[in-house]
């Protein structure tokens, strides 16, 4: 310990990474323990931070261990299981033991490392028998159980990337194939975490997105070296298989933008400097800087990086908000005049377009956001009354392609609705699985496949996430929403809900009995391992940007609030509505 000199600031190493908590290890079975206890014991080796489970199999009898496969599931409890005798014997257990592992199951990572919210009792039996006089393990479900805390502790939310597919819209331009579209999967965060993140990012992307998303990677690609770690100057060599020599300098630039956006969420304490590509032999095949990975394939071209935040004043201005400024400004336009009062309003992801809802929830208006420009003619109207606040159309949304989104709502049901370029003849987008749900507001991701909706149901509201399949032809595009899933499923009553980066939403809602709470989800339907956010009364609506250093606004009791980064909730309007960022 030096005991002179300057104080040094020493950032954290990346290959910290896996080492930065205290490593937990299972303990191997003592001589003469009885069968409940082996099966505790068993499953406390089983969170251990061992690669292959060494400890654990030691408690399984011979034939177990040939079979067992504890990577095809992991089922994640309440609390850790409750192991206990069998009730009733059976004849076939005169010579061995049967314990039964109950709980309250909330959650399954499949082998493909995707996590699925998934509420139901857990109940399976574990059978023993004596070997060489000592109690082991013979028949027991593949897989690991988990209680949450330990769930927790051993995994990490990571996000792996692919490139979005629009396979009916082969006229959009260039810039949209080079998509990346975040995939988030649950990897052990102690055990090799930069291999692991490598691997289940040439496995392919999850079931819900493999339709709509592409690698890079030629099939069959497999890492040559089983064990990375980032240089000394924070680059990552990458040593591939002999499927991915042949690529041409194009798609390896594409390769190694997945690989640089998949790591650098693993190692989040550390900037990578570079991605480097090789062949098995250790030649360069293609490297990739920070710079260039974050010019040509980072999400800023569709998402943005506004600086500023709308919402729709007293004098049903839209106004506009920044930093740095003491009071919102009018938008240019005719939206900033206050002659066309509005329900709400969504701004272009460029910002040069605004697109808002009458008053009265029935007509849609699309501007630019130029002086001397009037207000058209509505660019749709809805076919329903508009009776309430809950019918007519809802807010609308832009994606980052600049297509215009909404849904029109009746008493009855809804449709939603795709305008392309924000002024195009609205396209009629199906939801098969919506049934007879109604959508009572929606927000589509800067990527254009990804959609999240607040849906009710009997007088409940969830928020769910879509995928948008894109059929048809360039000329005849045939829209569609696949494979609705919750996204917040404990929470009975959602009020509002924003994108909040690549794979995680802003959600707004009360659980059944309890109070208005807003929480980060990620779009696997898991909580998010964001920092909690601080309380604020009454909230109608949330506006949170992908770009994750920008606050969040709200409209709440106190009017219009905003919270910075590491801060609490600030009011900068009293009176105000339907705050929004570009999207």
């Amino acid at each position: 310990m030096p005991d002179s000199g300057d104080v040094t600031a020493v950032d954290q190493s990346p290959r910290s990474e896996g080492d930065s908590q205290v490593r937990v290890y299972g303990v191997p079975p003592q001589d003469g323990a009885q069968p409940t206890n082996i099966v505790r014991s068993f499953l406390d080796a089983t969170t251990s931070d061992e690669a292959d489970f060494r400890t654990a199999t030691q408690y399984l009898a011979k034939s177990a261990r040939r079979t067992w496969r504890p990577f095809q599931v992991t089922k994640v409890l309440q609390e850790r299981p409750k192991s206990e005798p069998k009730v009733q014997p059976n004849r076939e257990d005169a010579n061995g033991y049967s314990v039964t592992l109950s709980g309250s199951q909330v959650a399954t990572v499949d082998d493909n490392h995707a996590y699925t919210p998934e509420e139901r009792p857990y109940r399976q039996t574990i059978h023993l028998i004596k070997e060489g006089g000592q109690w082991r393990i013979d028949r027991l479900p593949d897989g690991v159980v988990l209680g949450l805390s330990d769930f927790q502790r051993i995994y990490r939310s990571v996000n792996k990337y692919y490139f979005a597919s629009y396979a009916s819209e082969s006229e959009e331009p260039k810039a949209s194939r080079d998509v990346l579209v975040a995939d988030p999967v649950y990897l052990r965060q102690r055990i090799k975490p930069i291999t692991a993140s490598v691997q289940a990012l040439l496995s392919g992307p999850t079931d819900w997105l493999n339709e709509v998303t592409t690698s890079a990677f030629p099939p069959g690609t497999r890492l040559a070296a089983h064990d990375l770690a980032l240089d000394d100057s924070n680059g990552l060599r990458v040593k591939l298989s002999k499927e991915a020599v042949s690529t041409d300098a194009d798609q390896c630039r594409r390769m190694a933008a997945q690989l640089f956006f998949t790591v650098q969420d693993m190692t989040r304490a550390s900037k990578i400097s570079e991605v480097e590509l090789q062949d098995n032999n250790g030649n360069s095949l293609c490297t990739l800087s920070q710079d260039q990975a974050e010019r040509d394939f980072a999400p800023a071209p569709l998402t943005g990086r506004s600086a500023k935040e709308y919402f729709i004043d007293a004098g049903h201005k839209v106004v506009a908000m920044s930093d740095s400024a003491t009071e919102p400004t009018p938008v240019r336009g005719p939206f900033g005049t206050g002659r066309t009062p509005l329900r709400s309003v969504a701004i272009s992801r460029g910002e040069n377009t605004a697109a808002g809802v009458s008053g009265d929830g029935r007509y849609l208006y699309v501007a630019a956001l130029e002086d001397g420009i009037e207000r058209g003619a509505p660019l749709m109207t809805s076919t329903g009354s508009a009776k309430n606040p809950d019918e007519g159309l809802t807010a609308p949304s832009w994606d980052g392609l600049g297509d215009l989104w909404v849904a029109d709502r009746d008493a009855h049901g809804s449709r939603l609705l795709r305008m392309r370029e924000g002024k195009g003849d609205p396209e009629r987008v199906a939801v098969p699985g919506l049934g007879g749900r109604r959508i009572k507001a929606i927000k589509v991701a800067a990527d254009g496949i990804r959609i999240a909706m607040l849906v009710e149901d009997n007088g409940r509201t969830t928020l769910q996430l879509g995928r948008v399949a894109r059929g048809g032809s360039s000329a005849h595009p045939v829209l569609s929403v696949q494979e609705l899933r919750p996204i917040a499923p404990q929470l009975e009553d959602v009020v509002a809900a924003s994108w909040a980066g690549g794979s995680r939403l802003v959600v707004v809602g009360r659980e059944s009995g309890g109070v208005q709470q807003m929480q980060f989800m990620e779009t696997d339907g898991s909580a998010s391992d964001a920092q909690t956010l601080p309380g604020v009364n009454g909230v109608k609506a949330v506006a949170a940007s992908e770009d994750e250093t920008r606050p969040l606004i709200a409209d709440a009791t106190e009017g219009i609030v905003r919270l910075p980064p590491d801060a609490n909730w600030k009011t900068v309007a009293k009176d105000g509505t339907a705050p929004v960022y570009p999207g």
